[in-house]
């Protein structure tokens, strides 16, 4: 998910530079979704990692 959201994020950066605002905006919308959804599913393995690493100790 990082992966695209990287990839989001650079086609944004390209079509910025060429003046593509409407699709820039929109990539980088794009690419901001997939990062916050990472960041959460990445949380909520960190969680479902500690909890299961106390019930085995």
């Amino acid at each position: 998910m990082i992966k695209w959201a990287i990839i989001f994020a650079i086609a944004a950066v390209v079509l910025g530079v060429l003046g593509f605002g409407g699709l820039a905006g929109a990539s980088m919308g794009i690419a901001k979704v997939l990062f916050v959804a990472a960041l959460i599913v990445a949380v909520i393995f960190l969680v479902l990692g500690v909890t299961a690493a106390k019930k085995i100790m």
